[in-house]
């Protein structure tokens, strides 16, 4: 590939250098693909010391050659028992040995026949098929007595007394039953097992300040007597729970690599939390009782149900996500806290004050602007504002839009700080419009049109039918933007649009909400605003704003991308024919997770840069997923179901080019 040097140098061309040198090519070993015989400690313990010249426990471009040496020249011999030595040379392949290396070591394998293929396995592919064979199962938990063993050490269990609280529902006497025991066969757990009260409230959440714990989820006795809980797969990193919105993300990602069963257990235990806590939870931690996430439950059902045997079994399943979707959507969505006036739903949280589950630091900003016009130091008045023995009406107001902005997932965007509360947004009202057809073709298609729920209601398709097209009649009438061509959320207390351009945009697209002529807008104006060198951008420069010490970067808007964005993007451009077009974003973005795993030691993180094509992100939290030693055992929830949902959108042309990392500048 010499015809490089002849190319003008353009970030294209950059990108394609960096492939290129991390590659380090096709043919760069020697001898037969049947294995390299070697001593696994000798091999790994050499190829550390010759190639992670940081010190850092991985291989990546990072590493620097050291002057006058072969260290960090990104070659290696690998020193074989017999036969003729095998030369593996570029950060992608190197980094392929050493996690081979590190698995066979883990196994307890001494000697080994080194599998080549694996160490030369394309990029694509090897992503690919570490999430599917290796990354799913690393992030697959279970709320029973197997699983709690690990749960229990995660630092967010920590409580003020020392024991580890594990709180079940009144409704459920199994779990009590079940939780109790275990408590009692594992004392060194410290584990205190806790009925919630049968009525949920703000001020009760707010007492276990210092006492949160998990909270069970779907338990299932076998034939033969034995309990066991279903399984759910959680983000990954310090997001160790069963996260709301994130699950529908992730279930995309298992029907597409088989694993049905896996993926009707997370909808069985969004349900269970519909059922004994009055909503799909933030997450099933105790902290998030007062709060919910974007409703995705019907979406995540129905695209399970279509890959169930049909018949009586799957039936019945179906009837009770559907009881349990018209009791979450009555009763969440429609409630008082969330219909506004306009007749549209907004993000709410009935809780108050300071999110506990919130890192520290993350606040100073606030602190510090509300502490400077008080007299006092930040440190203080937020000690005081916690303990409650100040009041600070600033305060308890912003905390209202904070939590209110994390029941919309978007945690945290400057479209939703210090007014979520006040907003109807587009994509709570795409998704609620969804909602109400999906709720209404289950009716229809699988129920006879009628179907009475088990606490004596009569729903009926048509109904639900017409709820859908009057939410259709008020998008338009507050969210459309017809002079600018784009959904725009609607601040109810000022009576105005905010015109904060985002990627939710797309939310009526991806619900079929839109019509011709509004998605053919929104191709034509919104998508030159939003689609940048990785992806689909979380917000515009512009519409973020400045950037100072006292306004801080926020994850989810520019020059930020998430997959949820991406997917939902692409289903967008699809559902209205735009299929080229949701073949390169969704090239755009897989290229960006290719291009950072191959440089990065195999790193699938939770978000990227997507101006720069970087896994380096340093807003708010960081970027979890880019912290691990050797090799990644899971990768990000949502990253890894996008990595495979995308490629099927991609022709075998298209991937050819991904594993060639052939940039998009070149490929559209």
């Amino acid at each position: 590939m010499t015809f490089v040097r002849f190319l003008k140098v353009t970030p294209a061309v950059v990108y394609l250098a960096v492939s290129l040198v991390s590659l380090g090519g096709i043919s760069m070993h020697q001898g037969n693909d049947d294995g390299a015989r070697v001593v696994v400690t000798v091999a790994l313990d050499s190829l550390m010391r010759n190639e992670d010249t940081d010190n850092d426990l991985r291989i990546t471009i990072n590493d620097p050659h050291v002057a006058g040496t072969d260290r960090g020249d990104k070659r290696f011999w690998i020193p074989v028992l017999d036969g003729r030595p095998h030369e593996v040379a570029g950060t992608y392949y190197l980094s392929n040995l050493l996690q081979e290396l590190k698995l066979a070591e883990e196994a307890g394998i001494e000697t080994t026949a080194l599998a080549l293929g694996r160490v030369f396995e394309q990029p694509v592919d090897r992503i690919s098929r570490m999430i599917r064979e290796v990354y799913w199962e690393g992030l697959t938990r279970r709320i029973d007595e197997k699983g709690l063993r690990s749960i229990l050490q995660d630092e967010k269990t920590a409580t003020v007394d020392g024991l580890r609280y594990v709180y079940v529902p009144p409704s459920d006497q199994l779990a009590q039953t079940y939780f109790r025991n275990v408590a009692r066969r594992h004392p060194d757990w410290k584990m205190r097992v806790t009925v919630l009260p049968k009525n949920i409230t703000a001020d009760y959440v707010r007492k276990l300040d210092g006492y949160h714990g998990i909270l069970s989820l779907s338990l299932v006795e076998s034939s033969d007597g034995s309990i066991g809980g279903e399984p759910f797969v959680v983000p990954g990193g310090r997001f160790n729970e069963m996260y709301g919105w994130d699950s529908y993300f992730i279930v995309l990602g298992l029907l597409r690599d088989g694993k049905i069963e896996r993926a009707r257990s997370m909808v069985n235990n969004h349900v269970y939390e519909i059922v004994h806590y009055g909503a799909i939870l933030n997450a099933n931690r105790t902290y998030y009782l007062t709060r919910s996430q974007p409703p995705f439950l019907t979406s995540m059902a129905l695209a399970v149900y279509e890959h169930l045997p049909k018949g009586q079994a799957a039936k019945q399943w179906l009837r009770g996500v559907l009881q349990a979707a018209v009791k979450e959507y009555k009763e969440v969505w429609m409630n008082a806290s969330r219909l506004t006036r306009t007749g549209l739903s907004r993000y709410f949280d009935s809780g108050y004050g300071v999110p506990p589950e919130v890192e520290p630091g993350h606040f100073d900003a606030i602190f510090r602007k509300i502490a400077a016009h008080r007299g006092l130091t930040p440190q203080r008045l937020e000690q005081e504002y916690r303990a409650g023995r100040i009041k600070v009406p600033e305060l308890d107001e912003y905390f209202v839009h904070d939590r209110s902005m994390r029941e919309s997932g978007h945690d945290t965007s400057y479209r939703l700080e210090g007014r979520s509360a006040h907003l109807v947004t587009v994509d709570l009202n795409s998704l609620l419009y969804k909602m109400e057809l999906d709720i209404a073709a289950m009716l229809r298609d699988e129920f006879g049109g009628t179907l009475t729920l088990g606490d004596g209601s009569v729903e009926q398709a048509e109904s639900w039918t017409q709820r859908a097209q009057r939410r259709k009649e008020l998008v338009n009438a507050y969210l459309w933007n017809a002079e600018r061509g784009m959904f725009f959320d609607y601040d109810v207390e000022r009576g105005e649009q905010i015109g904060y351009v985002s990627a939710t945009t797309f939310y009526p697209m991806w619900a079929s909400l839109a019509t011709k002529e509004q998605a053919e807008s929104l191709v034509r104006n919104a998508l030159p605003l939003l689609e940048q060198p990785g992806g689909i951008v979380g917000s515009t420069e512009e519409s973020r704003g400045p950037i100072t010490t006292d306004r801080p970067p926020r994850q989810w808007d520019y020059p930020n991308g998430w997959s949820p964005h991406q997917m939902i993007a692409w289903q967008a451009m699809v559902n209205y024919g735009y299929t080229s077009i949701a073949q390169r974003l969704a090239y755009r973005w897989l290229f960006t997770i290719t291009l950072n795993a191959v440089n990065y030691n195999g790193t699938v993180p939770e978000k990227f840069d997507v101006v720069q094509r970087s896994h380096r992100v340093f807003a708010e939290y960081g970027n979890v997923g880019t912290t691990f030693a050797y090799i990644t055992r899971e990768g990000f929830g949502w990253t890894n179901a996008s990595y495979q949902v995308g490629l099927a959108l991609l022709s075998p042309q298209l991937k050819d080019h991904l594993n060639r990392l052939i940039p998009p500048e070149w490929v559209f």
